[in-house]
């Protein structure tokens, strides 16, 4: 498998969706106790369709709020978050997201999990179970489908989350640190395959991580937010090798250009992280 951070633009082999998400002059504040707490301040971002976009950044940096507002799970208290050109006033079917726990319904089968949006579509049953089979082998659990959630790993229910999100067809994928709780070969084995996922179907993509490590492996462009009130305070791209060149995952965090950008956004959140003392 080749690594689209190598040196490809991520285009997809079938049609791209053409949804840019803009955040433009974005400002949240959570009430807590009676006063206005700053989460974000004054966050402008431009992410065009078909990039992989990683955020980093310390704790409580406002790494996951920023995810929700785009979402539409929550709406800014100033600013205004766009999808395609359009206001994200709540979710919407053009957007997937992927949490870092598997929200699987454990009485229903693997393939019935991965049709449920199909279905409540009003997709055919045909078409549906199409669907269905096509993203479980494009994440590797065509051999499972008639197993429930509660009899696969970690590794392989967050396999199964990410096809469910992938079967509703969004044109952005929204990912909350979704492999923080595996263990490590387990996450990077799924990072190598989300890469391989990422060139099948040119999906935009904001995957939100704690780890430097992942971020520069995985992006295509990455992000590090300052501590609350979070803003950005570094903004790189994380495409290794010439122009065309792939260069194959097992080789990129050995390369040079890697490790130096993973030391850039490592100073990058250290001097941002809050001092323990």
């Amino acid at each position: 498998m080749t690594s689209p951070a190598s040196g490809s633009s991520g285009t997809a082999t079938s049609t791209r969706h053409d949804h840019r998400v803009e955040v433009a002059g974005v400002e949240h504040r959570f009430r807590v106790a009676g006063r206005d707490v700053p989460a974000i301040d004054h966050v402008d971002l431009t992410i065009e369709p078909g990039e992989f976009v990683t955020l980093a950044g310390p704790s409580g940096c406002g790494k996951t709020t920023l995810l929700r507002l785009v979402a539409g799970f929550m709406r800014p208290t100033a600013g205004e978050v766009r999808v395609g050109g359009s206001p994200v006033a709540g979710p919407g079917p053009e957007r997937g997201v992927v949490f870092q726990q598997p929200t699987l319904f454990p009485w229903l089968t693997v393939r019935r999990n991965v049709e449920l949006g199909p279905k409540l579509r009003g997709v055919g049953s045909e078409e549906r179970r199409a669907t269905a089979e096509r993203h479980l082998e494009l994440v590797g659990l065509s051999d499972v489908a008639e197993h429930r959630p509660y009899e696969l790993s970690g590794g392989m229910q967050q396999r199964c989350q990410i096809a469910r999100v992938l079967a509703g067809d969004p044109a952005v994928v929204l990912m909350d640190e979704p492999f923080g709780a595996l263990d490590a070969l387990t996450r990077e084995r799924l990072q190598e395959e989300l890469l391989q996922i990422w060139r099948a179907t040119g999906k935009t993509i904001l995957f939100i991580t704690h780890s430097v490590d992942e971020a520069v492996f995985l992006g295509s462009r990455v992000l590090v937010m300052s501590p609350r009130p979070g803003r950005v305070v570094l903004d790189e791209s994380a495409v290794f090798g010439e122009p065309g060149q792939r260069v194959p995952p097992e080789e990129i965090r050995a390369l040079p250009a890697f490790v130096a950008l993973t030391d850039r956004v490592r100073e990058a959140i250290h001097q941002q992280a809050p001092d323990p003392t």
